[in-house]
């Protein structure tokens, strides 16, 4: 849905800021009453929201509960392509996260209810990990493509892709956990930073085959 006559920025920020309301809503809910008995219905109705709008952020109740966006994993798949060939890869999922990441609003009880509502939902946990890996896939095939147009031989091109687009989510998840864990006494941007270059040290470029 496009709200006509606004920058493509305020319109990406109220599109977030919907989006979020409305994972609020369902985590803040499941986390009350088991996700089993939430509604699409009573999580419009405490966002604020009609639930055919819900439908337009989400395509179910579980997604919702895991703040599933494919809109954020499309933009950062467009970033990658548009990425100048000379260019390394690990520079610019650092880029596009640390982008993310600084204008996150952060809420560590929400995301504890959020694990709250996971573990007692295997459900729950199981379609958050087949997103992910869906999400993984289609990025691992940009980086994929982008590898053989430079010639690389497709076995460490396959297993490269595959652990470049591993990056964000790993990445991401350790360094909320460790901010939390160490009482948020450095901001969480310094932290990902810390995380993200000792995890893609070891990935500067596809190793040969033994």
């Amino acid at each position: 849905m496009v709200e006509r006559g606004q920058p493509d920025g305020l319109r990406q920020r109220k599109r977030q800021a919907t989006r979020h309301a409305l994972f609020e809503a369902a985590v803040r809910l499941a986390a009350d009453q088991g996700a089993e008995n939430v509604t699409v219905e009573a999580i419009s109705e405490r966002a604020g929201v009609s639930p055919r709008t819900f439908f337009n952020y989400f395509k179910s109740r579980e997604e919702a509960f895991v703040m599933a966006d494919p809109e954020a994993g499309e933009r950062l798949r467009e970033v990658m392509r548009e990425a100048p060939p000379e260019g390394s890869m690990l520079d610019v999922l650092r880029d596009y996260m640390a982008e993310n990441l600084s204008g996150l609003d952060f809420d560590p009880e929400l995301w504890s209810l959020v694990a709250l509502v996971l573990s007692r939902s295997p459900e729950l946990t199981s379609r958050m990990l087949s997103l992910q890996a869906e999400d993984e896939k289609a990025t691992a095939d940009v980086v994929l493509q982008r590898l053989r147009d430079q010639g690389e031989p497709d076995r460490q091109a396959q297993l490269y892709s595959r652990m470049i687009a591993a990056l964000p989510a790993l990445s991401a998840r350790v360094a909320v956990t460790l901010w939390h864990e160490t009482a948020r006494d450095e901001p969480l941007l310094d932290v990902f930073h810390r995380v993200f270059d000792q995890l893609a040290a070891g990935l500067t470029r596809p190793l040969g085959a033994r």
